[in-house]
């Protein structure tokens, strides 16, 4: 059967869309093919409320067995052997209604006798610090302000340092050092102090808001290194300011209302050391 040139025309414009229509599937098909494959996207679930508490538990765990772990590790301090806090560490304790008595023996010095329970500000880390029953003697040696308020009461003022002679262990009946063994510890600490009381003072004279100030600066025992103390006792117009501590924050002083004037000091103390 002959087809017509009207018939012919459609068969061929037909059979060309067709190849057309088939050329385009096949090109398609290997752009899909050729196309690099997306990785899959994995969907994370967010952190209950309870995984988080959890996890916020566990470091808070971790960081009181690393601080009772730091506590107890075994220390060095200019080559002696040390455990307990840190060289820096600080306590703050409150001490309740306790008494305090005192007797008169000479025109200057008196006898006292103090007292009370003092309690920390805060709560130890489990597992740190002494175990209970544990025992210490310290001597002290301080500076005590008073001021008279009304006819019974005085405000106090004590700062200065406390020097461990011995200690005595939980369960243990036996103390550090023998008595004569303190007493020679206690000689060498008086020893220092005075020394440093009688060859390193370091004068102090400055203004300060338009206050002329004049004093001594005297180091404390063990808190110099190479020539350069960084702890000292200052008194500035008679009166005893406290103690004098460099940090990396600068120069700090206990109960200081005016930081200016203990930058004041520090800078003073430095300019010493240039």
């Amino acid at each position: 059967m002959h087809k017509s040139p009207a018939s012919l025309r459609c068969w061929h414009n037909f059979s060309g869309l067709n190849g057309m229509a088939t050329l385009t599937k096949r090109k398609k098909a290997v752009e899909v093919a050729e196309r690099p494959k997306s990785k899959a996207v994995v969907k994370r679930k967010p952190k209950t409320a309870a995984k988080t508490a959890s996890t916020a538990k566990t470091a808070a765990v971790k960081k009181k067995k690393d601080v009772a772990a730091s506590y107890n590790r075994f220390k060095t301090y200019e080559g002696e052997q040390y455990t307990g806090m840190k060289i820096g560490g600080t306590h703050k304790w409150y001490y309740d209604k306790g008494e305090w008595k005192e007797t008169k023996v000479t025109p200057d010095l008196w006898r006292i006798s103090y007292a009370v329970t003092k309690r920390r500000a805060g709560k130890a880390p489990k597992g740190s610090g002494a175990a209970v029953g544990t025992g210490y003697q310290w001597y002290i040696m301080a500076h005590q302000h008073v001021e008279k308020l009304n006819a019974n009461d005085y405000s106090t003022v004590l700062s200065g340092l406390k020097y461990k002679l011995s200690h005595k262990r939980a369960g243990k009946d036996k103390w550090s050092a023998k008595a004569a063994t303190q007493r020679k510890h206690l000689i060498k600490f008086l020893k220092d102090m005075i020394h440093e009381l009688e060859e390193k003072v370091i004068p102090l004279e400055f203004e300060y808001n338009g206050v002329n100030y004049k004093g001594e600066a005297i180091p404390v025992p063990g808190t110099c290194h190479d020539g350069v103390c960084f702890e000292l006792d200052v008194t500035l117009n008679d009166f005893h300011m406290g103690i004098i501590r460099s940090r990396k924050t600068g120069w700090k002083m206990e109960r200081a209302e005016d930081q200016k004037l203990v930058d004041a000091i520090g800078e003073e103390i430095m300019l010493y050391y240039e």
